[in-house]
This record gives C-alpha cells, structure tokens and sequence, in this order.
C-alpha cells in the first residue's frame, strides 16, 4: 500500500503561482511512476503531468505545457507541481497518483492504470 496525501492548493489569482505537493508513505516510493491528475465540477478527470520514478521523464498535457512543471525529491517521498501562469480554467481539484514505475512509457496516461490516489488537493483561480 502507498498513502498519498496532496496539500498547497488554495486560492490565487489568474496569472499567480502556486505549487502543490504530494507526500508519498508505505511502499518505497521510488519504485512508482507518479502523476498529477485534475478535476473540475461537471467535467471528468484528466490528467496534468506525469513523472517516472527516477524523475529522468516527464510528460504534460496540451493545456498545460510551458507553465506548469512535475518534479519529485525520493529522498523526501514527495512529488510536485509547480504551477505558474495560472488561469481559471485551471480551477480544479488536483489528485497526485501512483502507478507501477513500468508502465509509465505505456500507461502514464490511463487513469485507471494509477493503483494509488490521494484524497486531492483544492486549487482555485479567480479572473
């Protein structure tokens, strides 16, 4: 079992920064890819970046490339989001998950590919 607990969301406005953090306990962290996944009311659930375990790789969706960035410390069992240039369509509760560090080349996409989740993390941008 791997517990995930997200914290740093809150409320900034549009063109703000703001960087959420992932805590990671149980299993050995560095053996799981992870990832960064939003939700906003009425819309389903995407994903946002995605990092392999090792942090050599990451990817990021369409919307969100050149602003926000996925890093992780193993030392510290901790992943990041770094978001900058916020805008409200970023308005969202934000999910960091774990996945098996094999399948991120495949399946880093695939929501339900993640086995571990966190309870997410409220980010709110005003205009």
């Amino acid at each position: 079992q791997v517990q995930l607990v997200e914290s740093g969301g809150g409320l900034v406005q549009a063109g703000g920064s703001l960087r959420v953090s992932c805590a990671a306990s149980g299993r050995t962290f560095s053996n799981y890819a992870m990832g960064w996944f939003r939700q906003a009311p009425g819309k389903e659930r995407e994903v946002v970046a995605a990092i392999t375990w090792s942090g050599s790789s990451t990817a990021y969706a369409d919307s969100v490339k050149g602003r926000f960035t996925i890093s992780r410390d193993n030392a510290k069992n901790t992943v990041y989001l770094q978001m900058n240039s916020l805008k409200p369509e970023d308005t969202a509760v934000y999910y960091c998950a774990a996945q098996s560090g094999s399948l991120y080349y495949t399946d880093r996409d695939r929501i339900s590919k993640y086995a571990y989740w966190g309870q997410g993390t409220q980010v709110t941008v005003s205009s």
